[in-house]
């Protein structure tokens, strides 16, 4: 089966910027409080009651965050490029290279799931296939935490990070987010959508889901 570009150019990006995206994005947690709001409240929330998956790791960055709050977490990133960096910086946890569109877990395996600004590079119109993969991966009771750049652009971007690259980005309204996440059978637990930050050009959205019991 043909792979799908936009996930050929995502790839090619994140395995050319890689290095430059983890130096860069190293220490942004440290002066993002909503973020770690989110993500303490989602760790408490999940507590170690099962494996996590950050899904779109990136460098591992919030992975090695979670563990730090005692998460049982393991992460997955569609660029091999990041999956290295992300072992470098943190061997003792596990990292994969998988596509969001057909995670190599079994159904009901996860008890948490992060989408931390990984569902950006997908179409809106393919997000119902990724949101499903979700859910699917989700036990019951488990919940997902996911972040994105709120608006209805497509952003073509020719230069990040010092490279580059060709790729795209899409910025998504809570609305049409939370109703993927319900017609995937993901209840809505809570929302937050925040101004702009320093360098951001839009507000931010932060969205917790939960799979019913």
């Amino acid at each position: 089966m043909t792979e799908p570009a936009y996930l050929t150019s995502t790839r090619t990006a994140y395995d050319t910027v890689a290095d430059a995206y983890a130096e860069e994005a190293r220490d942004a947690l440290a002066t993002s409080p909503w973020d770690r709001a989110m993500l303490n409240t989602f760790a408490e929330l999940v507590g170690a009651t099962g494996p996590v998956g950050d899904l779109g790791c990136g460098p591992g960055r919030l992975t090695g965050h979670l563990a730090s709050l005692g998460l049982d977490v393991f992460g997955v990133d569609l660029s091999p490029g990041m999956v290295a960096v992300a072992r470098r910086a943190h061997p003792e946890l596990r990292f994969e290279v998988g596509s969001l569109t057909a995670l190599a877990l079994e159904d009901g395996s996860l008890t948490g799931a992060l989408a931390w600004y990984s569902l950006i590079h997908t179409p809106p119109e393919q997000l119902p296939v990724v949101v499903a993969e979700l859910a699917r991966v989700l036990a019951p009771g488990g919940r997902l935490l996911t972040a994105f750049q709120v608006g209805d652009e497509r952003l073509h971007i020719p230069r990040g990070y010092g490279h580059e690259v060709s790729f795209d980005a899409y910025r998504l309204q809570p609305d049409f987010v939370a109703g993927l996440f319900e017609a995937a059978g993901l209840a809505m637990e809570a929302r937050l959508v925040r101004a702009p930050r320093e360098r951001e050009k839009t507000q931010q959205a932060y969205l917790l889901a939960r799979k019913p019991a």
